[in-house]
């Protein structure tokens, strides 16, 4: 998938390789030591509370400023790098403190 960013702080709107656009909320970002990189998790804007949701995840590079555009996001292809990710993922969710219930 080809990314394109366009939005506002809380959202992003990813145009993939087809011209397709669709709407994602940022889920939260984080930054981990081991690798060096910065993630954010991203969800579809237009899914339900009640729905099963499909999370992405990317490694972004910030600006200076920390502005991130379609270049800053790079796909994350090692499984130990996934297995992080995921367990960072995991933690938030079962955290009810960190996943606002």
């Amino acid at each position: 998938m080809t990314q394109e960013i366009q939005g506002d702080d809380r959202q992003l709107t990813l145009v993939d390789e087809n011209g397709n656009e669709e709407l994602y909320e940022i889920l939260f970002t984080f930054h981990s030591d081991d690798y060096d990189k910065s993630y954010i998790l991203l969800y579809p804007a237009s899914t339900d509370e009640d729905e099963e949701i499909e999370v992405l995840a990317f490694s972004f590079d910030a600006d200076a400023d920390g502005d991130v555009t379609s270049n800053d996001l790079h796909e994350i292809e090692a499984d130990d790098e996934w297995d992080m990710v995921q367990g960072v993922l995991n933690t938030f969710l079962d955290d009810d403190r960190l996943n606002g219930e």
